[in-house]
């Protein structure tokens, strides 16, 4: 999936505002819904799709290096497996936070359209 900014006119004004992309073409839905919803509850959604990221990618690393035996920084101790899951837990929220995989920015819309819809019903 592409992420791209369109520029496009707000229809009450004629200021410019960046329309995330979807298969390559605009994310209108998303646009509308980001309107509705309040830049708190936006900052919220990221974090909670960035963390939600952080998890499934954690859960990968850990499946990933759960095999890995011998010698380490600190050989091949009790100690090793416990150093281990924190620096599989780091990795995996440097890398969420860096980008990730792309999880994020789908969880991440569908709050914000979840969200969108509440608002609109209530």
């Amino acid at each position: 999936m592409q992420t791209s900014a369109v520029n496009t006119p707000r229809p009450a004004t004629n200021s410019a505002f960046s329309v995330e992309s979807r298969n390559g073409r605009p994310d209108f839905e998303l646009a509308a819904a980001l309107q509705k919803v309040s830049p708190q509850q936006q900052a919220k959604a990221q974090k909670t799709a960035t963390d939600f990221e952080a998890m499934f990618l954690n859960s990968m690393f850990a499946q990933m290096t759960s095999g890995l035996k011998g010698e380490g920084p600190f050989g091949d101790t009790p100690g090793t497996g416990v150093w281990r899951s924190m620096l599989t837990e780091q990795y995996s929220k440097n890398f969420a936070n860096a980008g990730g995989v792309g999880i994020a920015r789908d969880v991440y819309r569908t709050l914000i359209t979840q969200q969108a819809k509440t608002i609109r019903s209530a």
